[in-house]
């Protein structure tokens, strides 16, 4: 018998109606930020736990986007950032200094991922690169880093659904919740 994952949520922190006002809300900000943008934009879409937040915004956007994915780990099977970043799947482009680059991100905890990525695009010339997570976590911030678009605050608990994962699982659920800690506390 298949496990029911919503069983190990011991409360959802952003349901799915909450989602949809929050990728309504961003979606309008950043289109409206970009309209007389003469550049390409370019969402880049950290996997894979950013794809249903992305999916979600890039179908209310009123701007011509284009795609790209890079796929970086910090956690592995574990609920703690190593703080080290590794890169699985790299953005290969040769037209970065044209791009105005909109990195999608899921959750934004101790900051060390997104601020490596927003460093090494600068450094390879991108015209602009910006930052928009669905969850910020501010109380677990290691580095100086404020997201251009935030979704929404949320304390500082191990959360899944939508995309986040614990150990690969839970990233199907529709909503956001906390992981009950007797999943991962073995």
């Amino acid at each position: 018998m298949k496990h029911n994952e919503n069983e190990d949520i011991s409360s959802i922190l952003v349901s799915e109606e909450q989602i949809q006002q929050i990728t309504d809300r961003l979606a309008k900000q950043i289109s409206e930020d970009y309209r007389d943008d003469e550049r390409q934009v370019v969402l880049l879409i950290i996997l894979k736990g950013s794809v249903p937040f992305a999916a979600e915004l890039m179908k209310k956007l009123t701007i011509p986007v284009q795609l790209e994915f890079m796929k970086v780990s910090s956690y592995g099977a574990t609920t703690k950032s190593s703080g080290e970043i590794k890169i699985h799947l790299d953005i290969k482009r040769d037209d970065l200094k044209d791009l105005d680059i909109l990195i999608i991100e899921d959750i934004i905890d101790t900051g060390y991922t997104l601020n490596r990525l927003t460093t090494l695009l600068k450094n390879r010339n991108a015209h602009s690169v910006k930052t928009c997570t669905l969850l910020d976590k501010p109380s677990r911030r290691e580095v100086d880093l404020t997201p251009d678009y935030t979704g929404v605050r949320i304390p500082d608990a191990f959360v899944v659904g939508f995309g986040l994962d614990y150990n690969e699982n839970y990233r199907t659920l529709p909503y956001v919740g906390i992981l009950d800690p007797k999943v991962y506390s073995h």
